[in-house]
Order: C-alpha cells, then sequence, then structure tokens
C-alpha cells in the first residue's frame, strides 16, 4: 500500500479553534415532554454515578454538595456515552421522540 502525499497545507478557519462550550452552543435541542434521561430515584447518590460526570462530553451531569447527582437537559448530543458508563442500573436512556433531541447546526 503506497502512501498519498498531501500537496496543499489546509487552512483552519477561526471557527475550528473554538472551544468546546461555543461549539456546542451552537446546537440547539428540543425536548417535547419528559426529558429522555432520567437517574433512577434509588441510585441518585450511588457513586457509581459519578462515572457519568467524567464521560459526558457535553458537561451535563454535576454533583450537589450532598452527593446526589443530577443532570440537566440543555446541550445533551445524544450520544449515549452516559448510558455506557453507567449502565441501565442507574440511568433510563431512550431517544427523544421524532422531531426532538438536538439539532446540530455548524456556524
Amino acid at each position: 500500500m503506497s502512501r498519498v502525499p498531501i500537496k496543499e497545507k489546509v487552512e483552519i478557519s477561526s471557527t475550528t479553534n473554538a472551544s468546546l462550550k461555543s461549539k456546542l452552543g451552537l446546537d440547539a435541542f428540543k425536548e417535547v415532554g419528559e426529558f429522555h434521561i432520567r437517574i433512577k430515584d434509588e441510585v441518585k447518590h450511588d457513586p457509581r454515578m459519578r462515572a457519568a460526570i467524567l464521560v459526558c462530553p457535553a458537561g451535563l451531569y454535576s454533583e450537589k454538595e450532598n452527593g446526589e447527582v443530577v443532570v440537566t437537559k440543555d446541550g445533551c448530543l445524544e450520544c449515549g456515552t452516559c448510558k455506557i458508563a453507567c449502565g441501565d442500573s442507574l440511568l433510563e436512556w431512550r431517544y427523544p421522540d421524532a422531531m426532538c433531541g438536538v439539532q446540530y447546526r455548524f456556524g
């Protein structure tokens, strides 16, 4: 297998250098009814829920002073990373209803 040499330098736009938060801020999230992720009541203080805080690329999970982990809906990417990290024993996770959920916007 031969390698193809790169002949042109690719220019990176200023929006590519923007912070992750500003890029995520371009997206919109439309939710009708109940949010598609729910932390089960009996595990909100479970230390295993901290995995969601560490892995969520949108930073939706946080821990209160009392140790309870909470999730905010604004900015969800619907990637399922929290579901993989925490599993069905901690989270109820489903895709949003049709025409709802994340709307990616590229600026």
